[in-house]
């Protein structure tokens, strides 16, 4: 058999191992994924199978595998350059290190998947799946406003791949959405949640396409099924055996096998037999991944009031919800401590070796700083080299130290350095001048170029969410750009930059000149 034959029938058993994870026989898969990763020599057939191999367990729950599979597959893709493969990698890591109960480990993943798959030039079917699983990443971490978007996006790529609507039907991300809202005390907003999804899957069956929905969702309808009726929700006659027929399906996912065990409890409650439902729950093993922490203590505190043991059921309650909040707040943690800035940080420390050691480096953002940028900028004047220089200048900086210290102030540094960083073109400069002023040298670019640079900047920071980082103090930017005339000192062309940068109004519009 010759290479080419070879890597086309490695191709063929991958594809097979995808179809037998979209029909949650992730058991299976890992046994095919094993023969190519131990008989390959291509480097991007390896990395897939790692990355299938790695989603495979997930499924099946087996997390002492979980650290060792992210490392070979993150090695493996290391030197590929593909964004996809890593978008979708930082994706399955986000699930993995938040099976571990790793946070922070966990939302560094997921920002640097989002970055990744947003970076994807020719998107498809490949993608798309990315986006799901970057879905799911974001569900189990309770950004349900994300996992919604991550979801919506992986329809859309899937749909022009001629993938069917009903396999990104995703019912378990929209589920942990509602019960999130009665964990939190909003059973009328969860149980209008849980129509909803009810409603698409009676959608799927009037049209015939209720077949094509994988196992896993299956046992998630089922779940909101069950649910709904835990909470005195009429779900009709058929309701209950539909869930409990519902419940067979799910192949070996273990979030399908927590929902059965979980939905037991429910279809007790529902039947008014709370002896039964406390039993289950007292005997039960489940992850509190699976549904939230909450949801066994909610549970319990349904079966107690069924029971007529109203103070328990209280107590159970002040339980759930403590739960609940505690996961809000260790998230709100993470961000406050800028996971998003630290990764920024990173990936600026790597550009500016390209331009010097740590003397040309300001210590605080990672950027190249003014001696750096001036001696850069003479040799670019030099070579007598067409190039536009531009400010940057923060609206609302001093008011952040006012109120908030400049602990604060020097994360809106590092944010806004990020920020600005991430939207230049490859090649660019982007200094730290001093205080809240950051100049930009574009070498080889006019005043189109510096245009369409100085809408990115203004659109990126404007859309920066700065009211979790310095809460009622607002960041604006105010940009200015002039170009570098030969013959003209740098200096002066570098004034013309801040004075219209400090001439224009407040709130993130820009200039050139």
């Amino acid at each position: 058999m010759s290479w080419l034959d070879q890597v086309n029938d490695q191709a063929d058993v991958l594809m097979h191992a995808h179809t037998l994870q979209e029909s949650d026989r992730s058991a299976e898969a890992c046994l095919a994924l094993e023969l190519i990763i131990s008989t390959t020599k291509n480097p991007y057939v390896r990395a897939d199978a790692l990355l299938q191999r790695l989603s495979a367990l997930i499924n099946l729950g087996r997390t002492a595998s979980y650290t060792t599979a992210v490392e070979q597959a993150f090695a493996t893709a290391r030197d590929l350059a593909e964004p996809y493969l890593h978008g979708h990698l930082h994706a399955l890591a986000a699930l993995a290190a938040h099976h571990q109960g790793a946070l922070d480990r966990c939302v560094t993943h997921l920002v640097q998947s989002d970055r990744a798959l947003r970076a994807v030039d020719d998107p498809g079917r490949e993608t798309a799946w990315a986006w799901h699983d970057l879905a799911m990443a974001y569900s189990y971490l309770s950004f349900h406003g994300y996992a919604l978007s991550a979801i919506e996006r992986a329809r859309q790529l899937g749909t022009a791949a001629g993938i069917h609507e009903e396999t990104f039907a995703a019912p378990g991300i929209r589920l942990r959405n509602a019960v999130a809202l009665d964990h939190n005390g909003d059973s009328d907003g969860c149980l209008r949640v849980l129509r909803d999804i009810r409603s698409d899957l009676d959608r799927f069956r009037r049209t015939g396409r209720a077949a094509r929905l994988r196992p896993s969702n299956l046992a998630a309808y089922g779940y909101t099924i069950a649910r709904q009726a835990a909470l005195g929700d009429p779900v009709g006659p058929t309701g209950c055996p539909d869930a409990t027929e519902l419940f067979s399906h799910g192949g070996d996912s273990a979030r399908a096998r927590d929902m059965r065990q979980l939905g037991a409890v429910c279809l007790a409650l529902a039947a008014n037999r709370p002896a039964e439902a406390m039993t289950r729950l007292d005997s039960m093993t489940v992850s509190a991944e699976t549904l939230g922490a909450a949801e066994q203590p909610r549970l319990r505190s349904l079966t107690f009031a069924l029971a007529g043991d109203h103070a328990a059921a209280h107590r159970a309650d002040r339980h759930a919800f403590r739960l609940a909040a505690q996961r809000n707040d260790r998230l709100r943690d993470v961000y406050v401590d800028g996971i998003a800035a630290r990764i920024d940080q990173e990936e600026m420390r790597r550009d500016a070796a390209r331009y010097g050691g740590d003397a040309l480096t300001d210590p605080l953002t990672g950027l190249p700083n003014r001696r750096r940028l001036e001696g850069y900028a003479a040799a670019l004047v030099s070579r007598g080299e067409r190039a536009v220089i531009g400010v940057c200048d923060l609206d609302g900086f001093k008011a952040v130290n006012s109120a908030h210290g400049h602990h604060s102030g020097d994360l809106v540094l590092q944010r806004i350095a990020g920020v600005i960083n991430r939207v230049m073109r490859q090649g660019d400069l982007v200094a730290r001048y001093g205080d809240d002023d950051f100049v930009l040298l574009l070498s080889g670019a006019g005043m189109a170029q510096a245009a369409e640079v100085a809408r990115r900047i203004t659109s990126a920071v404007l859309a920066e969410d700065w009211e979790s980082l310095v809460p009622g103090t607002p960041i604006g930017v105010r940009v200015g750009f002039a170009e570098v005339r030969p013959g003209t000192p740098l200096h002066r062309a570098l004034g013309v930059a801040f004075e219209i940068a400090h001439r224009e109004k407040p709130g993130g519009r820009s200039r050139l000149s």
